[in-house]
C-alpha cells in the first residue's frame, strides 16, 4: 500500500544554542578542524606543534562552548581561541638550542608543497611581508574570514584590518612585478 503523504526531508542542519555542550560542540566545531589545522600548520610551519595547539585550541574551545552564542560565529570564535593559544605558547615555551650539525640530518619538510616556481615566488614574497600585515591576509585568503572578523581575532579595528589588507597586496604586487620584471629572459635589443 503507497502512502498519500510525502515523506518528510530532514531539515537542513541548524544548532539549537540551547542544546547539550558535547551535541553543540561536535556539530558546530567538527567541519572546522581541517580549516584550523592548515592554518595552524602555516602558522607554525611544524605539524606536531600545529596539531598540539590544535589540540589545545578545542580543549579551550569544549570547556567554554556555552559562552558561544550564535552558531554563526562558531569559526571565528574557534580561531580566536586558537590566536590566543598560539600567543600564549611563547608566554612559557623555552626554546631548546640544537647543534646545527643535528640539522642536517631532519627529513625535508618541503616534500609536501607545491614545488612550482610560483608557488616559491609567491612563499618568498609572503614571508619578506612584516606579520602585521601578512597574518590578516592570510586569514582572510586562507582561513574565509571578514574583516569583521580578523578585527576580532587580531584585536584590532576593522579599518586597521582593511588597511592592512590593502598594503599587504600592495606590496605583495610590487614584490612580485619586481620579480617578474628580473625575472624576465633578454631577447636581444628593441628597437
Amino acid at each position: 500500500m503507497v502512502s498519500s503523504r510525502k515523506k518528510k526531508r530532514p531539515a537542513p542542519v541548524s544548532v539549537d544554542m540551547s542544546r547539550s555542550g558535547r551535541k553543540k560542540f561536535e556539530v558546530l566545531l567538527e567541519g572546522l578542524m581541517g580549516d584550523l589545522y592548515r592554518f595552524a600548520y602555516w602558522k607554525c610551519r611544524d605539524r606536531l606543534q600545529a596539531e598540539e595547539l590544535v589540540q589545545e585550541t578545542y580543549l579551550r574551545a569544549w570547556k567554554s562552548i556555552d559562552s558561544l552564542r550564535d552558531a554563526n560565529a562558531a569559526k571565528s570564535w574557534l580561531f580566536t581561541i586558537f590566536h590566543r593559544e598560539y600567543a600564549r605558547q611563547f608566554e612559557r615555551k623555552r626554546f631548546e638550542m640544537q647543534d646545527v650539525e643535528e640539522l642536517g640530518n631532519l627529513p625535508d619538510r618541503r616534500a609536501t608543497h607545491d614545488t612550482s616556481t610560483e608557488a616559491f615566488v609567491l612563499r618568498r614574497a609572503l614571508a619578506t611581508l612584516a606579520d602585521e600585515y601578512r597574518e590578516p591576509l592570510v586569514l582572510q585568503v586562507l582561513g574565509g574570514f571578514s574583516c569583521d572578523e580578523i578585527a576580532e581575532m587580531l584585536e584590532i579595528s576593522g579599518s586597521a584590518v582593511m588597511t592592512r589588507l590593502f598594503r599587504a597586496r600592495k606590496q605583495l604586487r610590487e614584490l612580485l612585478a619586481d620579480d617578474h620584471s628580473t625575472s624576465e629572459p633578454v631577447t636581444g635589443a628593441r628597437a
